[in-house]
């Protein structure tokens, strides 16, 4: 009885999918060493971040709204509010605010400033009136999970870290899934009826 052949596999093919898998091996491998560290904090900090609130990493205000946004305060007067709220005797002065977060549906505005401990106001829209002053404690985890911490163009370490993780979870997917298909291509034809019967 004739035994099935292999599929033919051309040696310049074979030289070319063994570049490519050593290829993806290395990619993988050295994207993996390098990122590491950068993506455990990214992972960790976003971690964090999704449950700021519970770690009590962020002030919970509890407020019913006084009003409507069309009656709201100007947005420079609730910012001088925030100001002064955490510097009182300090002349205001708009840079010193790093964000502004406004909240309708909850009546208040986060007035966060530029400083070391990421103090924040929280301001009823309507009145004017403090509801809150005390640091964030999320602000630096922000930073870190963002690669703010590191300077103006420390978000393309972020983003680095981002390719570098998409591309090691598409070489790994190459490396697991590459010898598999070698082997199927590789593998004998079944034999055909007549000659199992033969």
């Amino acid at each position: 009885m004739p035994q099935p052949q292999p599929v033919n596999r051309t040696p310049r093919l074979e030289r070319r999918q063994h570049r490519l898998s050593r290829a993806a091996f290395y990619a993988h491998l050295w994207l993996g060493v390098i990122f590491t560290v950068m993506l455990t904090a990214i992972s960790i900090t976003g971690i964090l971040l999704n449950h700021k609130r519970g770690l009590g990493l962020m002030p919970d205000v509890a407020h019913e709204p006084t009003g409507t946004l069309d009656a709201a305060l100007p947005i420079a007067r609730l910012a001088e509010i925030g100001v002064r709220a955490v510097r009182p005797t300090a002349a205001f002065d708009a840079r010193l605010i790093d964000r502004m977060d406004v909240r309708p549906r909850d009546g208040f505005v986060k007035v966060r400033l530029r400083d070391a401990a990421s103090t924040e106001a929280t301001v009823d829209i309507n009145t004017g009136r403090v509801l809150h002053v005390g640091p964030r404690g999320d602000a630096f985890l922000e930073k870190l999970h963002s690669g703010e911490i590191f300077g103006s163009r420390g978000v393309l370490l972020s983003d680095a870290g981002a390719i570098a993780l998409v591309v090691t979870l598409i070489t790994g997917l190459w490396l697991w899934l590459a010898p598999r298909v070698h082997r199927a291509a590789a593998a004998p034809e079944p034999a055909a009826p007549a000659e199992r019967a033969a």
